[in-house]
């Protein structure tokens, strides 16, 4: 079998950030079965099992999971590497207007498009901030990154990865009401919900939904986390809204190992017809993928 290459190590990463091959073959743009060889090539190259297949999913070995954490910075330099190379042949200038959420925009998207901007100064941006689905022609957006499970439409999509989920509440609330060890158990406290959520929550794999109820809606984000971390009930957001008060020990994370399934992170934009896509779009769509699959949010 032949060599490994940086594409079978791109692939690993991919593999194992997903937990699936047909994760890691959607965000890599290539085919279940070019996954499935690029992995065993780099098995084979190693002479170690890196990944453990079951019927279900996949788990990294512990040997993969320690090689993946040791490569992961190094594949990520060299891409900056050809990144600063190819931006120093050909300077990239222009606008480009980017739509986001008003939560995770500043806090991650801001930042790469920083640096973004400092490796191309010529190129101006303009960040749109909005929790709705917007219509990215009517705006004027080149593109926009997108969180959740996206309707059928006319935009052309490229995934970043998915963000896990954290189920929580605060330390007061689990001292007079206990501690759920199961979702079933949810039934019986009280929760904090989005206003338009149908008041049930998937969990696991087979996203099974447990009814949920609560006396606090709100179809702000920080709203309701901020509720929870009053103590009006269990809340279920992304992980990285909570973070922060997990580490502060404002909130405990709690039903660990049974959060639904990750979210989709994705990048959208309108099909341009016969139009290509502008070379500064392009460049500025492949700097946030690179960036943001590596952060493991």
């Amino acid at each position: 079998m032949a060599l490994a290459s940086l594409a079978d190590y791109a692939t690993f990463l991919a593999v194992i950030d997903e937990g699936s091959l047909t994760f890691a073959a959607t965000r890599l743009g290539r085919s279940l079965q070019s996954v499935s060889r690029s992995l065993a090539r780099l098995e084979d190259d190693l002479g170690v099992e890196l990944v453990s297949r079951t019927t279900r999913r996949l788990h990294p070995t512990p040997a993969g999971l320690e090689f993946a954490g040791r490569i992961r910075l190094a594949l990520t330099t060299i891409d900056a590497a050809r990144e600063d190379l190819l931006a120093s042949d050909r300077r990239l200038a222009g606008t480009i207007r980017i739509g986001t959420s008003s939560l995770f925009g500043p806090e991650f998207v801001t930042p790469v498009l920083s640096q973004f901007l400092a490796r191309n100064p010529e190129i101006d941006l303009e960040l749109v901030l909005s929790d709705e689905r917007v219509d990215l022609v009517a705006e004027k957006l080149d593109f926009a990154v997108r969180i959740g499970n996206l309707p059928d439409s006319n935009l052309r999509t490229r995934r970043i990865g998915g963000l896990s989920w954290a189920v929580f509440a605060s330390p007061a609330y689990l001292a007079a009401h206990g501690r759920p060890e199961h979702p079933q158990e949810l039934s019986r406290h009280e929760c904090v919900l989005r206003a338009s959520d149908d008041d049930r929550w998937a969990f696991g794999g087979n996203k099974k939904r447990i009814e949920v109820h609560g006396r606090f809606r709100s179809e702000s984000a920080a709203a309701r986390n901020a509720a929870v971390a009053s103590g009006f009930g269990i809340g279920l957001a992304p992980l990285w809204q909570v973070r922060r008060l997990i580490d502060q020990g404002i909130v405990e994370q709690i039903l660990v190992g049974h959060e639904p399934p990750p979210i989709p992170l994705q990048i959208v934009w309108p099909t341009r017809g016969a139009g290509a896509m502008p070379r500064r779009v392009r460049a500025a769509i492949d700097f946030l993928v690179a960036r943001l699959s590596a952060l493991r949010i």
